[in-house]
């Protein structure tokens, strides 16, 4: 995965460990505890004085029993459409899946890939949904749009 991948905890901890070394401690003691994992990963952007900052999360979900999630953000200076944000966006995620998907097969993990567009043609981020979605399911994902794509538009939206 990037180099350009630094991630935290909600609490603000640095995770020093390479990533995958990070997520495989993190489910190997949630199931030493019994819990059964799911892990949605999502992203979102916003554009702040013409500086456009991503939140990256990869949210671990303990069945019936709440969960928590890892952080990464970046900051890019580059104008982009709407468009274009939103894919951007998506790869992000697809990335982070990509990376973390054999360690989750192995410790038979479901994973989700969400992405923080509108299935309403109404709203203004339904112009990249058919890309989106095409994107992810082309990579062998489970694809999870809004509503439902609570990784991206609730979790990475408060981190942004």
């Amino acid at each position: 995965m990037k180099s350009t991948f630094k991630w935290r905890r909600l609490s603000g901890q640095h995770i020093e460990k390479p990533i995958l070394e990070a997520v495989e401690e993190a489910i190997f003691r949630e199931q030493e505890k019994g819990y059964r994992l799911k892990v949605c990963i999502g992203s979102d952007s916003q554009v702040k004085s013409g500086i456009i900052e991503f939140a990256t999360v990869i949210v671990f979900l303990r069945e019936k029993k709440g969960g928590f999630m890892f952080i990464s953000n970046s900051r890019l200076e580059k104008k982009m459409s709407l468009r274009e944000r939103m894919i951007s966006e998506v790869a992000r995620s697809v990335e982070v899946a990509y990376a973390l998907c054999d360690l989750l097969d192995a410790y038979d993990v479901e994973l989700e890939v969400h992405a923080d567009i509108n299935t309403d043609p109404h709203f203004q981020s339904n112009l990249a949904l058919k890309e989106a979605m095409g994107y992810i399911l082309g990579m062998g994902f489970v694809f999870k749009a809004k509503p439902d794509a609570f990784a991206s538009s609730s979790c990475a939206d408060k981190m942004v």
